[in-house]
């Protein structure tokens, strides 16, 4: 056993402050779950800890961190996703990865058992040991790692982390295009480990997994002792009584501040009353340098209980553009099936979707619920049996998994005929910065370009929503906030969504696709 501690850790990129003299001291044999919004920190402490980044602060720590995903990025997925797209390679293969493609450097056609052996030292049964415990099959270490699909290759990764004891992991996201069979794989997984920091922005799995939570709030790194539940209920409680301790502090500070406002205002009175005496005058003088003192003595005041006001954080209601449609059933299959090439992809489905429902559709990655929202819009290349009805004309609004947007938000606005002000809002809701208004859509971050995809859903008239994961890349705070909205607004909606958690809040309907 021995702690990592972070010892007045001050760090920050030019004038934007990320850490200011936080403090904490972390057994390394706890399961931390790292938590905060996005652009706050959260990478930024994993490179700091792995040594990426250098500071003059100090972090005190015998271990050996380990990052996942050491081969993934989110640049080289993108790309990745963006090239097949544009070369229309939609086979079944490609949908079975659930468009989960991975940029390998020079190694992209090496076995997987060779590619790993390069990033860490093992014996081939240790490695078939963590391999088991993942359920994954053994016959993937002698496959191409391109050829596997996204979630063996995650899990390939996370299994070389536990080889060596004297790793600690740092795991980013490791549940990013996981379906949920895979994800309580994981979990289970992880759940008999110990002494890691994991990154996820899914509720459940961070429950499931974690026995500390890491919060990066207001430049500060906060330690809460439990799970994600039971930090959010603590912080619940944490951010009420300083939202009540805010309210009584700023009604004092606007009655000090009336108050000296009328002692000067009767002062001046007094002092300037017409046809008053020498000696009224006198006393009128006296009074007001009297209220003059008091009035300094309140404007201390005043700035003194300023600086106790907590700048806490929240997360503002975010706007939808939903048209109520006049048809009372926007979407109808009957015995309805896609296929690739003849073979089909799921067994007939019998659903329909009414105004004001939100149907979300569950199933194995590869099981074709990103095809039939691709075959909703007009995308898919495979072919269809049975009965499907969904009026013409609708307003649609989607959000893809598979975006390129690209140029100035201004001129994005205008191309999608979206009213610009509340678009603006609806990003600044979701957390992106002003500053980052004047950047190029290509240029942002995957997280930032997600908002952007999903702000000029929300501001788009729609009658029917289709949205294909939507929370990729999306902090927690965001999934609560999007949540929120969909509750309040009761928009109609078709779902693929692998969070389930936020399926089962926001769902009225779920539609579990089978295997054939």
């Amino acid at each position: 056993m021995s702690n990592i501690e972070f010892k007045d850790l001050t760090f920050g990129y030019g004038e934007n402050l990320i850490f200011d003299h936080a403090q904490i001291n972390i057994d390394d044999r706890w399961k931390l779950g790292l938590v905060g919004r996005n652009g706050r920190g959260k990478s930024t402490l994993l490179k700091l800890l792995e040594g990426k980044i250098i500071t003059d602060s100090s972090i005190i720590a015998d271990k050996n961190f380990v990052y996942f995903p050491q081969l993934l990025t989110e640049e080289d997925l993108n790309d990745e996703k963006i090239s097949s797209e544009s070369k229309n390679q939609e086979s079944h293969k490609g949908d079975s990865i659930e468009s989960l493609s991975v940029n390998i450097t020079d190694r992209k056609s090496q076995l997987t058992f060779y590619l790993l052996n390069e990033l860490a030292e093992f014996e081939q049964w240790e490695l078939e040991r963590e391999l088991s415990l993942l359920k994954v099959d053994l016959e993937v270490l002698w496959r191409p790692f391109e050829s596997l699909s996204g979630g063996e290759q995650t899990k390939c990764l996370l299994a070389i982390l536990f080889l060596d004891e004297t790793n600690f992991p740092l795991i980013d996201e490791p549940t990013n295009h996981l379906d949920m069979a895979s994800r309580k794989v994981v979990a289970q997984y992880l759940n008999k480990k110990s002494g890691f920091i994991v990154v996820s922005h899914d509720r459940n799995f961070l429950d499931e997994v974690c026995d500390h939570t890491l919060a990066i709030e207001r430049q500060q790194v906060i330690l809460y002792q439990g799970n994600y539940s039971t930090y959010e209920q603590e912080k619940k409680l944490r951010d009420d009584f300083e939202l009540a301790e805010d309210e009584r502090l700023r009604k004092d500070i606007s009655r000090l501040k009336r108050t000296s406002l009328e002692k000067r205002d009767w002062s001046n009175q007094r002092e300037n009353v017409a046809g008053a005496t020498f000696v009224d005058k006198k006393v009128a003088k006296k009074q007001n340098q009297r209220a003059k003192a008091i009035e300094k003595r309140m404007g201390q005041e005043v700035e003194n209980k300023e600086k106790l006001l907590k700048n806490i954080e929240k997360t503002d209601p975010l706007g939808m553009n939903f048209q109520p449609s006049h048809h009372r059933r926007l979407i109808q299959f009957e015995k309805f099936s896609l296929a690739f090439d003849k073979k089909i992809l799921f067994q007939p489905i019998d659903f329909s979707l009414k105004v004001g429902e939100i149907a979300a559709i569950v199933g194995p990655n590869g099981q074709g619920k990103s095809s039939i929202i691709k075959y909703l819009s007009g995308n898919f290349s495979g072919e269809r049996n049975g009965f499907v009805q969904l009026p013409q004309g609708i307003k649609i609004s989607f959000v893809r998994q598979i975006y390129d947007n690209r140029g100035y938000l201004k001129d994005f606005a205008t191309e999608n005929q979206l009213d610009y002000e509340l678009f603006l809002s609806n990003l600044r809701k979701l957390g992106m910065e002003r500053k980052q208004f004047t950047q190029k859509i290509e240029t942002m971050s995957q997280g930032q370009q997600k908002k952007v995809e999903l702000a000029r859903s929300l501001s788009q008239e729609a009658e029917l929503y289709l949205w294909d994961e939507p929370l990729n890349y999306l902090d927690v705070f965001n999934h609560e906030q999007i949540a929120q909205l969909l509750e309040n607004s009761q928009p109609t909606m078709l779902l693929v969504e692998h969070d389930q958690a936020f399926v089962e809040k926001v769902s009225n309907q779920i539609i579990n696709l089978k295997d054939t």
